[in-house]
């Protein structure tokens, strides 16, 4: 990570200050200055405590959308760099910026406003080298002016309010009569690390266009439709309407309809989710929020009046990531949870990697990123997305090492000291998994300190007798199997010490290995001698010698077998009682966040493929499908988010968008298709294609865009025999496993292969 250039001005912004709950006008903040040689070169620094769009000379700088971005304002702040060249002109110039409120004083989760600070504060300095040499140095000082915008409110959850009437047109134009603004207030600079930011911008991703407009009403006095877009994601509108002087047009938003056809907005509690726009004229008028985002499919719009024209356009709003990665199969049910995945993913990475993007919450909660993070990698180029994310994480760690539920960690969220079991965690299964799928060393020798810290305090705080979470502590211990069918939280279902053991030992064997990728030759043997201590304690604990588990669920089994914690000689039986459980619900799931992205994957390995792909195919309540069969377009929050019989779940905490349980889409990636990483020779460096075909599927496909070129897999069955084309990018090898286990694996070079194998019937 590279560290700032010297910013030699201040902080400035406004005099006009909100207040917890309601905020003022977007200010506008200018400087004029002059240039009178030819110009070779000319780059802007510029950051903000809160958001900020930069004009020079009347034209935007960038396409960058909610910069900086998101982080803990009181440790790091992180700066971005224009190339302004062709912006500035010999003569008279202008710089200027747009403030908004964002994170820092803004609405976070459920606590009032200000969660950092009081008011957006800027900091900005332009370098111009003149053809001669000579730089010249325009900083944030007391020089700039100020005065407010028509943005008169802006809130991340609460929305937008814009009144064009207010437009001071040319206002980050050379020249413009500034008299009548006041003189910025400059800020005591505050005690924070100001960096280049190492992730991807939030940009305009894509556009979508309507695909239905539900009329409810039309009067002279004014209109109301409802517009669907056909896809549940995250962004915002681009409004075109010609409607009159003062006349005020309302969008609310919401994710799907009630019964009667009017927008479901209980579940975004206290969300105003708003946007007000006021127009200046009877001519034709284009408007798009600066510094909002919602999560909807569906846009109400009220104040059109009768025969007046508009138009509305979906604007999909993300962190700029690469696609990398793509799935298809026979299956066309498949194909829409692959597609749900994806837009799951596009709306909860904004900045963060948030839980859900549409109400009152939109935190960093570390056990989503920590299931998920597999899947995503696939998807998109996620690697400087979780560089930045990790150093949240390592912000947000308490002085004595825990790792909170969320991050970025701010003062306003209650949030509780230690995440717990399978959140907490995600301060080492992330790092590990980044390094497994790019071969990145470096986000694991930034983070080892952080991870021992953690691993540190588990051990000394959360532990008895190497039990994690042990209830003769009598402290908090974890969420449990959040949202399972068999009960989560305080509602019995997989006991916490359990989970908490379990990743534990998992935490201990990845830290073994971390440390041996490091060359740390002792904590390789501290971590592995303490794994074999914990797999010990976890067995006389919770496995009897049969291989049957305390509590039974589904998510007990699945823990057990996945992370190795079963003696070799009862994994057979304990499989067996994970699958007398899933017949006995009628071929169905019961795990929650915890047990369900390793489910399918224990069920494959341990002799059961044709119950992992029942699950996988399940169209009834609950199941990956159910959602889809009932028009879902992006990865619901719970299982029964909305069943026929009941209807909405609990409106207080019942998301359309979520993704965790997205996270089957790396066994889809790597199982149905085939196309995995080797985790001995990690980034791709050697290519595992393993297809373990079954279920109704006949044919799939999966590609990813690899750091060394495209890799491929496509099969199909046909009259009994089995073909595979694959690709191998240059530099890379890898090695074919045929889906009969009597055939021999095959090692393949660079390049594009053909391969084919009768099956035996039955």
């Amino acid at each position: 990570m590279s560290h700032a250039p010297v910013f030699h001005g201040s902080w400035i912004g406004s005099t006009s200050v909100g207040s917890p709950f309601w905020g003022v006008p977007a200010p506008y903040v200018r400087k004029s200055f002059a240039l009178d040689r030819p110009i070779q070169k000319a780059i802007l620094s510029v950051t903000a405590l809160g958001l900020y769009e930069c004009e020079i000379n009347g034209r935007k700088v960038g396409d960058m959308i909610l910069s900086p971005g998101w982080t803990n304002y009181h440790k790091r702040v992180y700066f971005q760099t224009h190339d302004v060249t062709d912006l500035l002109q010999i003569g008279d110039n202008a710089i200027g910026a747009i403030l908004g409120d964002g994170w820092y004083c803004g609405f976070v989760a459920l606590q009032p406003r200000q969660s950092y600070g009081d008011r957006p504060q800027f900091l900005a300095q332009l370098e111009v080298t003149m053809a001669d040499g000579e730089v010249f140095i325009v900083v944030t000082d007391e020089s700039w002016k100020t005065v407010a915008s028509p943005v008169l409110q802006n809130d991340l959850l609460a929305g937008e309010t814009y009144d064009a009437r207010l437009e001071k047109s040319g206002w980050s134009a050379a020249g413009f009569a500034d008299g009548d603004w006041q003189s910025v207030e400059v800020f005591q600079h505050p005690n924070l690390m100001v960096e280049k930011s190492p992730a991807p911008p939030v940009r305009r991703i894509g556009e979508i266009q309507p695909v239905a407009t539900i009329e409810k009403s039309a009067s002279s006095s004014g209109g109301l439709a409802i517009i669907d877009f056909g896809q549940n994601f995250t962004g915002r509108v681009r409004l075109t309407v010609r409607g009159s002087r003062g006349q005020t047009i309302k969008l609310r938003f919401a994710e799907v309809l009630n019964p009667d056809g009017t927008l479901y907005t209980e579940n975004l509690r206290a969300a105003r989710v708003t946007d007000y726009y006021t127009c200046k004229s009877s001519e034709e008028e284009v408007w798009e929020p600066r510094f909002t985002f919602h999560g909807f499919r569906y846009v109400e719009i009220s104040g059109i009046k009768k025969g007046q024209s508009f138009q509305i356009l979906g604007v999909v709003l993300h962190s700029d990531m690469p696609v990398t990665g793509s799935f298809r199969c026979s299956h066309p049910l498949l194909n829409q949870l692959q597609q749900n995945i994806v837009w799951g993913q596009k709306s909860n990475f904004l900045d963060v990697p948030t839980d859900c993007p549409q109400r009152d919450e939109r935190l960093g909660w570390t056990g989503d990123a920590q299931v998920f993070i597999r899947t995503a990698c696939f998807n998109m180029n996620v690697r400087g997305f979780f560089h930045k994310w990790m150093q949240d994480l390592r912000d947000a760690q308490r002085p004595n090492g825990a790792v909170p539920a969320i991050a970025p960690d701010c003062d306003s969220v209650q949030n509780i000291e230690e995440g717990g079991p399978a959140w907490a965690d995600a301060t080492i299964i992330c790092p590990w998994t980044i390094y497994l799928c790019y071969g990145d060393v470096q986000i694991l020798a930034d983070h080892y300190d952080s991870m021992k810290r953690f691993l540190e305090f588990v051990t000394l705080n959360r532990c008895k007798n190497n039990i994690r979470s042990h209830p003769d502590l009598n402290k908090f211990g974890g969420f449990g199997d959040w949202l399972a069918l068999d009960g989560s939280g305080n509602e019995g279902g997989t006991a916490r010490d359990l989970i908490g053991t379990a990743f534990y030992a998992y935490d201990t064997e990845i830290m073994s290995r971390i440390a041996t990728v490091l060359g740390r030759e002792e904590d390789v043997q501290h971590f592995t001698h303490l794994h074999g201590r914990i797999v010990e304690a976890f067995r006389r604990r919770f496995v009897t010698p049969d291989g049957l588990m305390a509590g039974g669920t589904q998510t007990t089994y699945v823990l057990a077998l996945h992370f190795g914690l079963i003696p070799e000689a009862a994994r057979a039986s304990a499989a067996k009682e994970l699958v007398r459980d899933i017949e006995r619900r009628g071929l169905h799931l019961a795990t929650g966040f915890v047990g369900t992205p390793y489910l399918l994957e224990v069920l494959g390995k341990n002799g059961y493929l044709d119950i992992a792909y029942k699950l996988l195919e399940q169209e009834t309540f609950p199941s990956w499908l159910f959602p889809i069969k009932n028009g879902a377009t992006t990865i619901w929050e719970r299982w029964d988010g909305w069943t026929p019989e009941k209807g909405f779940q609990d409106k207080d905490m019942n998301s359309f968008n979520h993704y965790a349980y997205g996270a089957v889409g790396a066994w889809m990636y790597g199982v149905v298709a085939g196309l995995d990483v080797d985790p001995e020779q990690p980034g791709y460096q050697h290519i595992r294609f393993q297809p373990r075909p079954g279920g109704s599927i006949t044919w799939a496909e999966a590609s990813l865009q690899t750091a060394r070129g495209e890799a491929s897999i496509r099969w199909e069955i046909n009259e009994g025999v089995f073909r595979s084309s694959v690709k191998v990018p240059v530099g890379t090898t890898a090695t074919y496993y045929p889906p009969l286990e009597s055939e021999s694996p095959v090692v393949l070079k660079a390049g594009f292969h053909d391969l084919s194998w009768p099956l035996v019937a039955g």
